[in-house]
């Protein structure tokens, strides 16, 4: 059965940080890439970053250069997204993907809050 199940969010101040985690089981984790995407209330999902088979970060939304971090442990089958200096308009649902050939999962998100 394949599960993604993020974990690491919680409310937090702003300029503070959290680091949220997505354990994948079920498939081949090793040939996935992971992307982390966000969701706030009425708005779209957005693409955050995504992290390829190599080790690359790609597709880095612009408003978290510099201080978020997209990382992966492929021994743990797991992704992290390091957010640093979050500010009220990170708040969001915080979901995370796996993608290969014609093969998509979703975890079912962490919520991020940050207060002003």
């Amino acid at each position: 059965q394949v599960q993604l199940v993020e974990s690491g969010g919680g409310l937090v101040q702003a300029g503070g940080s959290l680091n949220l985690s997505c354990a994948a089981s079920g498939f081949a984790f090793t040939w996935y890439t992971m992307t982390w995407y966000r969701q706030a209330p009425g708005r779209e999902r957005q693409l955050v970053m995504s992290i390829t088979t190599n080790g690359d970060t790609t597709n880095i939304k612009d408003s978290v250069k510099g201080r978020f971090t997209v990382s992966r442990d492929n021994a743990k089958s797991t992704a992290y997204l390091q957010m640093n200096n979050l500010k009220p308009e990170d708040t969001a649902r915080y979901y995370c993907n796996a993608r290969a050939y014609d093969q998509d999962y979703w975890g079912q998100g962490t919520q991020v809050t940050v207060s002003s």
